[in-house]
């Protein structure tokens, strides 16, 4: 595989013909992603029984199950139920069903302790009776929630939607510094072993930075925390139809990767100079449960795929999509818009968003290899690829055209004697619809609610040149496996 595979890309639509070059440089792979890089994030409160039943505990096979189809590798507990918004935190009962999960599931977790109204002395005793019986399971510990949103009244006059953002955020980083360390001392001198990670705020390079400052390079800190819901508040999208084409637009504009850039600008290049790893710790589109006919839709799906990529290609560590059937929303637990899969009768019923981590899962496990984009470049097209441990090299294609004069794509593989199979995984809805709720697939199939996943990789013959083609249609995505000529 000395030399770089091209791929040329024809689009049709009310414009004329588009002709798009995708060159893949497989010689010169670059940075691998981590292998735990895919994660999800639950509120505290789920780990209290309900029913007299644990969500996480050991013999929840169709979870455990649904984990591995996903390829979920890290598992984080907290949300505003872990911190601001605590009514009941868990038990040590309820701490061992969800490392005997934890165990099963073959995850490593990241807890969440309460900071707000908290006691040093509690959160001390909790990371010590965890550390004591757990510590290969554990990342590492957080101290608060997204402390920037806390109230700085006695009683919290701000809406309950209006909590998160600048112009509702009146608690500084001063007074957090001063209680952050507080608790660190104590639970420090308790749990020699532990490890912790923050700031654990949303969207806010600065805190980042000062946390990096102040704790980077001792008090224990082994990893860097932000949360990101790019879209901002889901109560706050003006129509379904803008809040699908936010998720969806083409970079520049008013694109959400604006909004990554921004972030990662903000406190990563610090990150990485003082040779600290970083994690997305909470993430999702909207917050405040999501926006409605946004976050549960097939938009979601080909967001998640992309934003897991864009975050892998920055060196991130790994993200975590927080989940479930019920997140907080302010300080009320409301239904989950965004969730990545919800509980049923029988098991999960996996949601778009699921889909796309699980298409990530298929073609992420490797090193990237240099991707060269030429041609028509306004087509909204997003390009991965990835060099596996297998040798072949996996293409991500996501083609966000979607809409009235959404275009298809053609793709054109010129894989030369370097390649001798191709195959193909397509994530796609039944009717290439954003906006749909249902009929999302994967390589021919849906997730069941056992977690099993049917789906199969479709092979694509070569053509008289032998050479290979694929069609993308608008609003989906494909991912293309390349095998090489073992001869070679």
């Amino acid at each position: 595989m000395g030399c770089a595979a091209l791929v040329s890309t024809s689009a049709h639509g009310e414009s004329s013909e588009a002709q798009v070059t995708v060159q893949l440089d497989a010689a010169h792979p670059g940075a691998a992603i981590s292998p735990d890089f895919a994660g999800v994030s639950f509120e505290a409160s789920l780990l209290r029984p309900e029913h007299g039943t644990h969500y996480f505990r050991a013999d929840n096979a169709p979870l455990i199950h649904l984990f591995h189809t996903l390829g979920i590798k890290s598992l984080r507990i907290g949300g505003n139920t872990s911190d601001r918004d605590a009514r009941q935190l868990p038990s040590e009962t309820d701490i061992d069903s969800l490392f005997a999960f934890a165990k099963a599931a073959d995850v490593r977790v990241i807890y969440c302790l309460r900071l707000h109204n908290g006691d040093p002395d509690a959160a001390a005793r909790t990371a010590k009776y965890i550390m004591d019986r757990y510590a290969p399971l554990v990342d590492c510990f957080s101290i608060g929630q997204e402390p920037s949103a806390y109230p700085v009244e006695k009683h919290d006059t701000r809406a309950n939607a209006e909590r998160m953002g600048a112009a509702n955020e009146k608690y500084t980083y001063a007074a957090y510094r001063e209680d952050w360390k507080k608790f660190a001392d104590v639970i420090i001198a308790a749990v020699p072993n532990v490890k912790f990670c923050g700031p654990s705020v949303h969207n806010n390079g600065e805190w980042a930075r000062r946390f990096m400052t102040d704790f980077g390079r001792s008090n224990h800190v082994t990893l860097i925390t932000e949360h990101l819901y790019a879209g901002g508040a889901g109560g706050k999208v003006p129509t379904p139809e803008i809040g699908r084409d936010r998720m969806l637009a083409a970079r520049g504009s008013n694109s959400f990767p604006r909004v990554y850039q921004k972030l990662y600008n903000g406190f990563v290049p610090m990150a990485i100079s003082n040779g600290l790893p970083y994690r997305l710790g909470e993430v999702n589109n909207y917050f405040n449960g999501g926006a409605t006919n946004v976050s549960n839709t097939f938009a979601s799906s080909l967001w998640g795929l992309d934003f897991m990529y864009w975050w892998a290609e920055h060196s991130a560590a790994g993200v975590n999509f927080h989940t479930g059937d019920r997140v907080a929303a302010g300080y009320t637990l409301a239904p989950s818009k965004y969730t990545a899969f919800f509980s049923t009768t029988n098991g999960y019923i996996v949601r778009p968003l699921g889909y796309g981590i699980k298409a990530f899962d298929a073609g992420s496990h490797g090193r990237f290899v240099p991707v060269t984009l030429a041609g028509a470049t306004n087509l909204n097209l997003r390009a991965y690829a990835v060099l596996g441990g297998d040798k072949n090299v996996y293409l991500t294609l996501i083609n966000n055209e979607h809409g009235n004069n959404a275009r298809s794509a053609s793709v054109a593989l010129d894989a030369g004697m370097h390649f001798a199979r191709c195959e193909t995984i397509a994530l796609s809805q039944s009717s290439n619809d954003a906006a749909a709720t249902s009929g999302v697939t994967l390589g021919g199939a849906e997730i069941k609610p056992d977690g099993s996943w049917p789906g199969n990789w479709k092979s694509v013959p070569a053509g008289e040149n032998g050479g290979f083609s694929v069609a993308l249609p608008a609003t989906s995505a494909l991912v293309v496996r390349l095998m090489p000529d073992q001869a070679n």
